[in-house]
């Protein structure tokens, strides 16, 4: 039997390393709030087509950093973001860049179900709107529709379309949310703890769908579940302090990290 010699593994990991496809990739990302300085430095790439989940105790900046990939802490007052993010071979912080189209290309689910006070169908029309994805009703009724497909939610509410949204329970309010991102045709979906407000059932269906998007789609998510993050991701990264701490696939991420910060966060030591 032909064994590889523990030098040729490590090279074709480096090669498979090399082949990476990066979708978005952050160097030297700090955040400034004023004088207060809470990222540092962060060099985070993140893989197309791949779940990639940001953990770590609170207000270690995961989700200051999930933010920045489509600078929604633009926002904040006094919020100052140095280095460098591509979304591909665009650089999103460039003065050029249309942040609403950067928006549409990098969609955002929040902590919290936020549907519009409207009807679920224009929940899901509202976006292709105003980024004009629709040349008439008939094309608007496929993007709705699809977009429900997608998010595991059009069989449970295709009869209720002109209904409230904020009708609908926890987790289909999530999953619309979900849907309506979707219907831009976003190349990035981010999630800020998606999951936080839900119930067990409802997380499942949720963990169920990044799974299914995670095809089409580019997905980072930020958790403060440590068993979610091992269920949906592929790789993982750890913040601690505002830094990061360290990046790899998520199996050794939680059997064989390479910092003890990392470990000691697992095994429930801080956080």
């Amino acid at each position: 039997m032909n064994m590889m010699s523990e030098a040729a593994v490590e090279k074709a990991l480096d090669q498979k390393m090399n082949d990476a496809s990066y979708k978005m990739i952050g160097k030297d990302v700090s955040v400034y709030y004023g004088e207060k300085r809470a990222l540092f430095d962060v060099n985070l790439n993140v893989r197309e087509n791949t779940v990639t989940a940001l953990i770590g105790p609170s207000g270690c900046g995961k989700s200051t950093f999930l933010r920045c990939l489509n600078r929604m802490n633009d926002t904040i007052e006094n919020c100052r973001v140095t280095g460098r993010i591509t979304l591909d071979t665009d650089d999103i912080y460039d003065q050029n860049i249309d942040v609403v189209e950067l928006r549409a290309r990098v969609g955002m689910v929040f902590q919290k179900p936020n549907p519009f006070p409207k009807s679920i169908y224009e929940n899901i029309s509202y976006g292709p709107r105003i980024h004009g994805l629709a040349r008439n009703k008939a094309d608007m009724d496929q993007i709705v529709e699809a977009s429900l497909q997608r998010a595991g939610l059009w069989t449970e509410v295709k009869d209720r379309l002109h209904e409230s949204g904020t009708g609908l329970s926890g987790g289909q309010q999530q999953r619309l949310c979900i849907a309506r991102a979707v219907a831009v045709s976003p190349e990035v979906i981010l999630m800020d703890e998606p999951c936080s407000a839900l119930d067990p059932i409802a997380t499942a269906k949720v963990e169920e769908l990044i799974h299914e998007l995670r095809a089409n789609y580019t997905i980072v998510i930020v958790t403060h579940s440590m068993q979610q993050a091992a269920r949906v991701s592929q790789r993982t990264a750890m913040f601690h302090l505002g830094q990061l701490v360290e990046e790899n696939d998520t199996d050794k991420m939680f059997t064989n990290p390479d910092d003890q910060r990392t470990q000691d966060y697992i095994m429930g030591r801080f956080g």
